[in-house]
């Protein structure tokens, strides 16, 4: 299996604990003690000093709320905002097959320059959901993603600078040329062989096992959702026909897809749910 020490440098304690409540701990019956998180992220490497830290840094940012458990112990449950991020993230990371054509929306948007701090955190923030360039201003991807988006933009108060359309590419160029260029596909690439790289050997692994221990199956498939989680962001799903042949992303997500299969079921019992 996975070496834990040899990924402590891939994996941030404060994106396990998100990856962790994302896989296990939105389903806990109530808020999940400071000692088992304590122990979960043990499980993958991270010492109780950087759990801690980490926590206080979430709850910061309004993604963390304390709480405390029906026995009266100290512990921490998502916020409503956190539970969105995580419900909208779902439909990309846990997509069954990948995406046809389904057209394009366009993030359009206008910001003073008394505000421009703003442009930027609007320009980081799409992005981040895996929006292309097409032109200064002008955002585009898939029109599956206008729903997150619009949650997205709400949350931050910069729904008031953006138009959204749907529509489709007419031309003059040919899409499959225009989404080179809207996207750096390379990158993306790269991205996706580098989860190959880590992952796919643990697929295998496990694949010529008959068991599947509770805390083997934790680890690995914690440290697997933690690194596939943010690829659906920066790939958001083009249709296999604009992409270049042999697509790496076609690989990584079937890799993803088998150790979710074969692991979270049994990672849950590990975790207590």
């Amino acid at each position: 299996m996975i070496n834990v020490s040899d990924q402590q440098d891939q994996h941030a304690p404060r994106s396990l604990i998100v990856t962790l409540y994302g896989a296990y701990g939105r389903f806990a019956p109530g808020p999940v003690p400071v000692a088992e998180l304590i122990r979960l992220l043990a499980a993958v490497g991270v010492d109780a000093p950087s759990v801690r830290s980490s926590v206080s840094r979430l709850k910061r940012r309004g993604l963390l709320v304390p709480a405390r458990t029906a026995q009266g112990a100290a512990g921490y449950e998502l916020s409503p905002d956190a539970r969105q991020l995580l419900d909208d993230g779902d439909r990309r990371i846990y997509a069954d097959a990948p995406p046809g054509d389904e057209g394009w929306v366009l993030a359009v948007f206008s910001v003073p320059e008394s505000e421009r701090q703003k442009r930027h955190v609007l320009r980081s923030r799409l992005s981040g959901l895996g929006f292309g360039t097409a032109a200064p201003g002008v955002w585009l991807a898939p029109a599956r993603l206008y729903e997150e988006t619009r949650h997205t933009l709400e949350r931050l108060r910069l729904d008031t600078y953006v138009d959204f359309f749907r529509g489709e590419h007419l031309g003059f160029a040919p899409t499959a040329e225009a989404v080179a260029r809207w996207w750096d596909l390379d990158r993306i690439a790269e991205q996706h062989e580098a989860f190959l790289d880590r992952h796919a050997r643990v697929l295998r692994a496990w694949e010529r096992r008959a068991d599947t221990p509770p805390e083997e199956a934790y680890r690995d498939y914690l440290l697997a959702l933690d690194s596939w989680r943010h690829l659906p962001y920066a790939d958001p799903g083009l249709p296999a026909a604009l992409l270049p042949a042999d697509w790496p992303g076609t690989r990584s997500a079937a890799v993803f897809r088998g150790l979710h299969d074969r692991l979270r079921d049994a990672g849950a019992v590990f975790a207590g749910l």
